[in-house]
């Protein structure tokens, strides 16, 4: 899980995100430097944004993975701003090397496949749009809650009747630099091994 940091672009705020909502469904509460941001519906905290962050953290800008030692921190500015809800998070990598041990096309849609991934410590099914998926690739997987750049939410999904716990990832949607433009997951070279922690 990523916090993240951009003084130059938004302003001296630095944002939790947690889940994702349509935006039309998101509410607000301010505390002091803290707003906790969250699902109008069902009342969940989908994120927390600190302003005046420099006057609680120091830190570069860009994306921060949180560990332990931040997350302490982190509640620590909560309670100091009068929030008595901590936060307890799965902080177990979400962004993680798969290996592509099967593949089948679906049987309900040609330009999709049906793969079985190796994760290391689980093998899951990941329903695949992309045109160069193949057995035997190393590939990156967004794991069930990972939160994507883009701030969309990987879910367990049900595409056309085939159960998807996951996404196998482009360079694009990683949101790494120089991505191609052509479309196609990004395959990692063989020094790697399934359940190794992907870091952007």
């Amino acid at each position: 899980m990523n916090v993240y940091y951009n003084q130059k672009g938004i302003g001296d705020v630095l944002m939790l995100p947690l889940k994702t909502a349509d935006r039309y469904e998101k509410s607000f509460k301010r505390i002091e430097d803290v707003v906790e941001i969250f699902n109008t519906t069902s009342g969940e905290v989908i994120g927390y944004n600190i302003f005046n962050a420099s006057k609680y953290i120091t830190l570069a800008d860009g994306q921060h993975k949180l560990d332990e030692a931040f997350l302490k921190k982190l509640n620590d500015i909560l309670e100091e701003n009068g929030y008595k809800e901590r936060l307890e998070l799965d902080l177990s990598p979400k962004f993680v090397v798969g290996y592509v041990k099967e593949i089948r096309k679906h049987e309900n849609a040609d330009k999709l496949n049906v793969c079985q991934v190796d994760l290391g410590d689980e093998s899951v099914q990941i329903v695949c749009g992309a045109p160069n998926v193949d057995k035997g690739q190393h590939v990156v997987v967004a794991k069930v809650g990972a939160i994507m750049p883009s701030g969309m939410e990987i879910k367990d999904a049900n595409l056309r009747g085939e159960d998807s716990f996951g996404m196998i990832c482009s360079q694009r949607e990683l949101g790494l630099p120089n991505a191609p433009e052509e479309k196609g997951i990004y395959v990692l070279e063989a020094n790697v091994k399934a359940g190794d922690e992907f870091t952007f």
